[in-house]
């Protein structure tokens, strides 16, 4: 178990974060209950251990942080993909933290006045630092995400110079404020609309600080992978699926944003390995394969070797 288990001694995140409960899961994947300032909540994050980690230790392992999509929550990396499998051999450590039925890896806007919630505070401010005073997580990070998650994974990857040596995104929303998008995404999440970004026209300064796409020009120096489909039914999927099928909706926004965010980091002169592969719908048959073939050059990136 980790240092201060059962007890009242863990160390707390600089705004006061701190961690209340630890359960063991199994023998290498704990849950984390936090409460958290910037939630207003006790919210859990997921934790896998390496091999040979010691609550005693005093070194550090590499460390990803993978951030699940919408609609999900902090058990959906270990309950539907093959994370155990692939990270799992290596030297690193796997965080998973909430990010909300809907959080969008952002602090909300909540018509300017901003204030709970504060998702991307709880993810760099509060997990990161209780991580690594806690569990031994080390300095050498990478950032994985779908979906959602992978918006979260490239925009804080953009946004927080220095934190991460890599990041990677499966069908990740990354071009927020391509032509429609807005309205599209905005009725999409219906129960919080405008209250994430803010009104895509009187708050489009907030909407174009998180977009990947915009902003990909600050990714320089960071390794970067993406890929997506475009939305038709590929190897994994029911050939009939319905046109208006959400798998093949969801997909189709990915595409089109995943193929600007491809040109703009080319324009830019930013390295990314995509993999755009055409026929796909929204699901984790892709993401899982899509793992499997980043997580090599992730590894090597974090310096992450099997144990």
């Amino acid at each position: 178990m980790p240092s201060g288990a059962g007890d009242s001694k863990y160390a707390k995140a600089p705004d006061g974060a701190a961690i209340t409960g630890v359960k063991k899961i199994n023998s290498r994947i704990f849950d984390v209950t936090i409460a958290s300032p910037a939630l207003g909540a006790a919210v859990k994050t997921r934790v896998m251990i390496p091999k040979g980690w010691k609550s005693n230790s005093t070194k550090s392992w590499p460390v990803v942080y993978a951030y699940h999509g919408g609609s999900n929550n902090y058990t959906s990396w270990t309950k539907d993909s093959n994370i155990e499998q692939i990270i799992g051999p290596y030297n690193t450590m796997v965080v998973m933290p909430e990010g909300g039925w809907n959080g969008s890896y952002t602090n909300w806007w909540n018509g300017g006045k901003g204030g709970i919630p504060e998702w991307e505070t709880f993810h760099i401010n509060e997990v990161i630092p209780l991580m690594e005073r806690n569990f031994h997580a080390g300095s050498v990070r990478a950032a994985i995400g779908l979906s959602s998650g992978g918006q979260g994974a490239i925009t804080y990857a953009e946004r927080h110079p220095g934190k991460f040596k890599y990041a990677a995104s499966y069908s990740g929303a990354l071009n927020i404020t391509a032509p429609g998008m807005p309205v599209i995404l905005t009725s999409m999440n219906r129960q919080a609309g405008t209250a994430i970004w803010g009104d895509p026209i009187t708050a489009r300064a907030n909407w174009r600080a998180h977009d990947a796409t915009v902003n990909v020009a600050k990714l320089k120096g960071i390794g970067v992978y993406v890929s997506c489909g475009n939305g038709q039914p590929g190897p994994f999927d029911n050939p009939n699926a319905a046109p208006m099928d959400a798998g093949r909706i969801g997909e189709q926004l990915a595409g089109t944003m995943n193929e600007n965010f491809v040109a703009a980091a080319k324009k830019a002169g930013v390295p990314v390995t995509s993999h755009l592969y055409g026929p796909g719908m929204h699901n984790w048959k892709y993401w899982k394969r899509e793992l499997a073939a980043s997580w090599p050059t992730i590894a090597a990136s974090i310096g992450a070797r099997k144990s």
